[in-house]
């Protein structure tokens, strides 16, 4: 795989700045975590949200993680109770589905509009740990570092807002440039 520093060296100045970063995947379960918690997998109340059949409107929000240098990918399926309907990478649907979900492996949550979810509502129905010290399957001696729209976030992590089109970076050990946007699909 490429690593930045190797298109970087090889990108004209002038557009070093401008051009992205390649960062490649992580291998290993760690870094491919599943989107099914047991509680989701039970379509049991987490974090006091339910789980719905209904299709409410949804807005997008774009989450990135980074462990070590490596992506961390934000599975299809979080927030959708088996059995799983897919269409190769993607899943169309479940059996119901919470006010958080992922329907693709891009790191697009949808929301459900009204529902002032914070990251933290995301971790608790994904199943995975979000702490000053740990990021999903990952434990730092340091610190979790927390972006949203490229500026660093200093308060608790569990309380960043998911907003309408929110572009959050969350990593530990080597620094990863933050992203300031993503480009949305149309109707999210």
């Amino acid at each position: 795989m490429i690593r930045g520093s190797t298109l970087l060296a090889v990108a004209p100045l002038a557009l070093a700045s401008t051009v992205p970063i390649p960062t490649p995947i992580g291998v290993g379960v760690r870094y491919h975590p599943g989107p099914t918690s047991r509680a989701v997998a039970a379509a049991r109340p987490v974090a006091g949200l339910r789980c719905s059949t209904g299709d409410a409107n949804r807005f997008g929000v774009h989450l990135e993680l980074f462990a070590n240098d490596w992506v961390v990918i934000v599975p299809a399926g979080i927030g959708i109770a088996p059995p799983l309907r897919r269409s190769e990478a993607y899943v169309l649907g479940g059996r119901c589905s919470y006010p958080a979900r992922t329907r693709e492996p891009t790191g697009v949550v949808e929301v459900e509009t009204g529902s002032r979810l914070t990251l933290g509502h995301l971790f608790a129905i994904w199943g995975q740990p979000l702490s000053p010290t740990r990021l999903a399957g990952f434990r730092t001696s340091g610190r979790v570092r927390a972006y949203v729209g490229g500026r660093r976030w200093r308060g608790r992590l569990g309380h960043i807002p998911l907003r309408r089109h929110a572009e959050i970076v969350l990593e530990l050990g080597l620094f990863v440039p933050p992203h300031v946007t993503y480009r949305f699909r149309k109707g999210l």
